[in-house]
């Protein structure tokens, strides 16, 4: 029992190394951010 314990850790180790688990919430974009804020108010502005 201890040995499949051990066995599965380790293959659940290296399979992190080699294939991370994707989270879709970190690459979710969220809204425009400040720099699309800022550029349209220089657009607003007439200044490019």
């Amino acid at each position: 029992m201890r040995f499949n314990r051990a066995f599965f850790r380790t293959v659940s180790h290296l399979r992190g190394l080699f294939a991370p688990p994707y989270y879709p919430e970190r690459h979710y974009m969220r809204g425009p951010g400040p720099a699309c804020a800022a550029r349209a108010q220089r657009n607003d502005t007439g200044i490019l």
